[in-house]
């Protein structure tokens, strides 16, 4: 229970699991009119969490009608993201509290290594995953936001946090270029509130986490561009990832949505993958061990 609200999520422990030798956690949050298990199919995580050793999480958001159930189109689950949207913005649902409360609910039952503790999500719960990372920094050492939108005006984290930020040129919900998010067929505005260019919460976050403001080193390949923006404080790093082509699903995961809505997916990167390995790669920072003013 978090207030009144009664709150669920989906818990994954790997093969393998021993109580007392601490593992990874990875939380990963659905997006708008997702659940638990339809992000579980879609991303693959509790596969990657056996092969590599790692706990997964996949919280669910609330929908406007608790005592029904969830649905895409007339009962959606949403994160409360920040940017005022969905009736949990309206009614300021506490997605933050929430989700603290999960972690150390789960630190308490599982062997949870603190300086590994990832957050990851899609859609809306990747500018979900923005939200926590501008304010749970001192809980969680980086985070992996998927086609979605920094709500989040002013960033400052208590403590330094890497980013990895991945999108597809062709997402017509989540435009490079910002603006109103459509549909990949055409037609009308999808309403709701026009996104800033991810360019600029790119730059905002390399301001944030003190990391350089340009990148250092810009890779492509195969319709991947990799954009790395050197190391920021306590060593943290800012990778923004483009996928050539890809529109609003999950790279190289298992399709949610059909094409014609939402466009295609692709072969040429497996966010999954990727991002595991980003997450790897910050477990040598000084994310907890260092010691800022």
């Amino acid at each position: 229970m978090i207030g009144r609200l009664e709150r669920r999520y989906l818990l994954h422990v790997p093969k393998g699991y021993e109580a007392g030798k601490a593992v990874p956690l990875v939380v990963m949050l659905h997006g708008m009119g997702g659940t638990a298990i339809l992000s579980q199919r879609e991303t693959g995580l509790s596969d990657k969490g056996d092969a590599e050793g790692f706990i997964v999480v996949y919280p669910e958001a609330t929908r406007p009608d608790p005592l029904q159930p969830a649905s895409l189109r007339s009962n959606p689950q949403a994160w409360n993201d920040g940017s005022g949207r969905f009736h949990s913005g309206e009614q300021n649902i506490d997605d933050v509290g929430f989700l603290r409360s999960l972690i150390d609910e789960l630190s308490k039952e599982y062997s949870i290594d603190q300086d590994r503790v990832f957050v990851t999500g899609f859609s809306n719960g990747a500018s979900m995953t923005f939200r926590i990372g501008a304010e749970l920094a001192d809980r969680v050492a980086a985070i992996a936001p998927h086609s979605g939108t920094c709500w989040t005006e002013s960033i400052k984290p208590l403590r330094s946090i890497s980013v990895c930020y991945l999108t597809g040129t062709a997402d017509t919900l989540n435009p490079i270029e910002g603006g109103f998010p459509r549909l990949a067929l055409g037609g009308q505005d999808q309403g709701g509130r026009s996104k800033p260019p991810v360019m600029s919460m790119i730059t905002k976050w390399a301001k944030a986490i003190e990391c350089d403001e340009k990148p250092v080193a810009d890779e492509e390949s195969n319709g991947v561009r990799k954009l790395r923006y050197g190391s920021g404080r306590g060593q943290s790093q800012l990778l923004y990832i483009t996928v050539d082509g890809l529109g609003h699903h999950w790279a190289g995961g298992k399709s949610q949505a059909p094409g014609f809505l939402v466009g295609r997916n692709t072969d040429k990167l497996k966010a999954t993958d990727v991002i595991w390995t980003f997450f790897q790669a910050t477990v040598g920072s000084s994310k907890h061990s260092e010691k800022e003013k």
